[in-house]
């Protein structure tokens, strides 16, 4: 393994997540002075998961939801690194990439995200398709919507996962291919234990109204216990059957954060402060999904993410001047705003629930807008670089 060392102060930016991409962004307009960037991903692209649902349902293009980072890291002084971090050694500073190449650093951040927990349910590894990593997920989408006529081709499709990402995913895969009940059109299935279990009951109303009125079986009460090709097993009643198996429930971290030695809480989050510092590493900071806040957890949604990324880019910024750290104060209450495959969404706020075609548009408003962000900094970037 050939490790990378430079005397400026390295700081490693580990993901391309919602709030690394609002560090970069923060960095093009006032660059950190004599610090070395790197943002390691395996992805140059990044995801809006916000938009991810419109994508499937094809109300959007691939480029309306993905942030293009190279640009981004170009504007900070970042150098992009095509790979994925598989190890890390906080006692040596560094960590180790699945392409063999190992890098020290002085500071490291993570914002590498979460994926859809397959190790607790036997077979959910070997015969389901999880919704994250998202580009992965996407490419077999398009690979089933371009051979859905074919012979052969998968007819009855489950979606395992009863929160926000499994309900707008099964919704847009049924608005994508066709909305009605014939046997002409795949059959699909929600299978979950409880439907929206952390909303209130007037959103879990409408959004099990929106299931059946969009003829998405709903196969509710239904621990899954085990995963077979073609069957998803629950602990009473019969397996439901299926040609195609979505996997959208629970939220697992990467295995080597657990390995790493940092404090992580007992599902393998980094446990960090209210600074977005690790409890046990203080020049290691975490944000998004993969992280935990130990004065009070915090739901894995992407508003969080997005919200942390100012404070984040803020206190990298102070930590490598050794400044005072400023806290992140998440909000109590927020927003969620969750499509129903047309373009039509459902809102939760504060114990109310409200739905229509004006809250697909106000939803579509916030997301084309804050892409708009990312979008014009990339393009500012392809100026500048032909200016000069």
């Amino acid at each position: 393994m050939n490790e990378r060392r430079d005397t400026a102060p390295a700081l490693i930016l580990a993901g391309g997540g919602h709030a690394h991409v609002e560090v970069l962004r923060r960095f093009g307009l006032q660059r950190p002075e004599g610090v070395r960037i790197v943002l390691v991903s395996p992805d140059s692209h990044s995801p809006y998961s916000g938009m991810i649902p419109g994508l499937i349902a094809g109300h959007y293009t691939w480029d309306d939801c993905h942030i293009d980072v190279r640009p981004l890291c170009d504007l900070a002084g970042a150098e992009f690194v095509s790979t994925r971090i598989v190890d890390i050694d906080p006692a040596a500073r560094q960590v180790g990439c699945a392409d063999g190449r190992s890098y020290r650093f002085d500071v490291l951040s993570l914002d590498v995200g979460s994926t859809p927990d397959l190790q607790s349910v036997p077979g959910a590894a070997e015969h389901t398709i999880p919704v994250k990593p998202v580009a992965p997920f996407l490419e077999s989408w398009q690979h089933l919507v371009a051979g859905i006529t074919r012979e052969g081709a998968p007819r009855r499709l489950a979606v395992v996962g009863g929160g926000a990402g499994g309900v707008e995913v099964a919704l847009a895969m049924r608005y994508r291919l066709g909305g009605s009940a014939s046997a002409d059109v795949p059959q699909i299935a929600l299978v979950t234990t409880e439907l929206m279990a952390t909303h209130p009951r007037r959103v879990q109303a409408l959004l099990e109204r929106a299931l059946i009125d969009h003829h998405v079986t709903l196969v509710r009460d239904c621990r899954v216990t085990k995963v077979t090709a073609g069957l998803v097993h629950g602990a009473s009643g019969e397996p439901v059957p299926a040609d195609l198996i979505v996997w959208a429930t629970g939220a697992s971290a990467p295995a080597w954060i657990r390995q790493s030695g940092l404090h992580v809480d007992a599902r393998g989050f980094v446990a960090v402060n209210d600074h977005l510092q690790s409890t046990s590493h203080p020049f290691v900071f975490a944000a998004g999904d993969v992280a935990t806040m130990t004065s009070g957890p915090l739901a894995k949604a992407g508003v969080f993410a997005v919200r942390q990324g100012p404070v984040l880019a803020g206190n990298l910024r102070r930590y490598l001047a050794a400044q005072p750290l400023l806290p992140f104060r998440p909000q109590r209450r927020f927003l969620s705003l969750m499509s129903t495959g047309g373009r039509h969404a459902v809102a939760s706020w504060a114990g109310l629930g409200w739905q229509g075609r004006w809250v697909w548009r106000w939803k579509d408003r916030i997301d084309r807008t804050f892409m708009r962000t990312y979008h014009a900094a990339s393009r500012a970037d392809s100026r500048a670089t032909r200016s000069r």
